[in-house]
């Protein structure tokens, strides 16, 4: 599965909390093993693994048809609303409309977050793309399929049950997802650190350089330091 480079991401204010709520929530390694350290090079031990790609099929499915649903969500849910716009309470005119608006931009960018996170296997943008997921979308969705006080049109419903099975799937996907990225990026990161070590570490033949000790016993005849003579008198 091709990979789409140079997309940009979130600014760098946001991924940190990202990173550290990534960390302690999905997985137990540090913020170094998730802010992209240094791969495996090929011929090390564990280079296949390195190169595991950690993107989920089914997540990736959803968000490919949630793309093409929300539109047509959005055109009925307005379309019903228009509809039924007269017949509401004042109160329930300002939610409507004010969920409408909420809805409408937190999707954009959920989506967006989505498909960077696990296409790119990025963590930050995944556990942004989680947590809107999580909240604010589904529980306005429930709060729209439950409240009968909205006066809910049989069809309206059926789409918001769709949209809520979406929301529900992309919970708990992109949470495995999750934890599994952090995880293997841990992995990834403490194997990097071990073979930077065994390239350092000298081979077992080659000469090992003598100690400070040793040459200054080398340097004086009786095992001490000598002083450099003093310059004869003009």
């Amino acid at each position: 599965m091709a990979r789409p480079e140079g997309v940009p991401g979130l600014p760098e204010t946001l991924r940190r909390p990202l990173l550290s709520l990534s960390s302690s929530v999905f997985g137990e390694s540090g913020r170094a093993a998730l802010s992209g350290g240094p791969r495996a090079p090929p011929g090390c031990p564990g280079y296949r693994a390195d190169c595991e790609i950690l993107s989920s099929l089914p997540l990736q499915m959803s968000l490919y048809f949630n793309v093409y649903f929300f539109p047509l969500w959005w055109l009925i849910t307005v379309a019903i609303l228009y509809m039924k716009y007269p017949a509401l309470s004042d109160y329930y005119k300002f939610i409507l409309v004010t969920i409408m608006i909420l809805v409408s931009l937190t999707e954009l960018i959920r989506l967006y977050l989505g498909y960077v996170g696990n296409l790119l296997e990025k963590v930050p943008e995944l556990a942004g793309f989680w947590l809107l997921t999580l909240l604010p979308q589904l529980p306005i969705i429930l709060f729209l399929l439950f409240n009968e006080g909205l006066q809910i049109h049989s069809l309206e419903r059926a789409f918001h049950i769709i949209f809520a099975a979406f929301l529900s799937f992309q919970v708990v996907a992109a949470f495995f997802t999750l934890r599994r990225m952090v995880n293997a990026l841990a992995a990834r990161f403490r194997r990097s650190e071990f073979h930077r070590l065994e390239e350092q570490r000298p081979a077992p033949g080659a000469p090992r350089p003598a100690p400070a000790s040793a040459a200054c016993s080398a340097a004086s005849p009786r095992g001490r330091w000598a002083p450099a003579p003093a310059p004869a008198p003009p």
